[in-house]
């Protein structure tokens, strides 16, 4: 299934949908982890005014360095374990909204497409072989760093909350297996990361058992899974994010997040 939420005229807080194919949503009741309960209700995708983030997470984790080919491109050595950082959930926008460059540390803002987890049920000390029972689906990330403040603060936290830099969605699909699909970054058309989930050091399983002995994994939590190569700071010269530029997350069985970029 991919499972949508969105707004219209006659849907003004938003409303969860089953996407039937590029040009209508069949709306259901009740939340992303009810049954699905189709009411009758079709909407054109051409009326949706604006796309939410399929999921209000309790928590966004993040996982940092866990694609072989970008830890060599930063020149930094592979963790031994997953290395966990966290976003506010402040931070998080939907398909089509904004990435805001923030005034105060506009110049070095990096793209960083993710697979990204959604957890379904509360997970706590499970074992890997049973880890992706607890997940609910998985849906397109954007895990978008202000690279400066990220290098002087000493620790990420900062540098990967600013208001609008956690893009997410704009579908949840469930039944999908994580372990070998191709994410991509387009920027302005261009290709700029391109590869498969099979290149991450610790696979989605690994990480929802490794965080589960550590956090309770609450329904809704979002666990971004780290990046490809092929991202901006490790470019020579360096291409950060400017006014005017489109970012498209597409990752294979999910689809496209598409977000502009503006200057705060």
């Amino acid at each position: 299934m991919k499972l949508i939420r969105f707004v219209t005229n006659e849907h003004p807080t938003g409303v969860y949908g089953l996407l039937q194919d590029t040009d209508s949503v069949a709306v259901i009741k009740g939340s992303l982890f009810d049954p699905v309960e189709i009411t009758g209700e079709t909407v054109p995708v051409k009326t949706i005014t604006r796309y939410l983030p399929p999921v209000d997470p309790p928590n966004i984790l993040a996982i940092g360095r866990n694609y072989r080919a970008h830890a060599e491109e930063t020149c930094d050595a592979l963790p031994k374990a997953p290395l966990l950082f966290l976003k506010a959930t402040t931070s998080l926008i939907g398909h089509g909204l904004p990435i805001v460059l923030p005034a105060a540390a506009p110049s070095s803002v990096d793209y960083e497409a993710e697979l990204v987890a959604v957890i379904g049920k509360e997970a706590k000390n499970v074992s890997i072989e049973q880890a992706l029972d607890y997940v609910f689906g998985y849906t397109c990330g954007h895990d978008v760093s202000a690279r400066d403040c990220q290098a002087g603060d000493g620790q990420w936290a900062r540098a990967k909350s600013f208001d609008t830099f956690s893009p997410l969605g704009p579908v949840v699909v469930t039944g999908l297996s994580p372990d070998n699909l191709r994410v991509r970054m387009r920027l302005n058309g261009e290709t700029v990361q391109d590869q498969s989930t099979a290149d991450m050091v610790f696979d989605v399983a690994c990480l929802v058992s490794y965080l589960s002995h550590s956090i309770t994994l609450l329904p809704g939590t979002i666990l971004y899974t780290g990046t490809p190569s092929g991202v901006g700071m490790a470019r020579k010269p360096p291409q950060f994010l400017k006014p005017g530029d489109v970012c498209e997350v597409e990752i294979e069985g999910i689809g496209i997040l598409c977000n502009p970029v503006v200057a705060e």
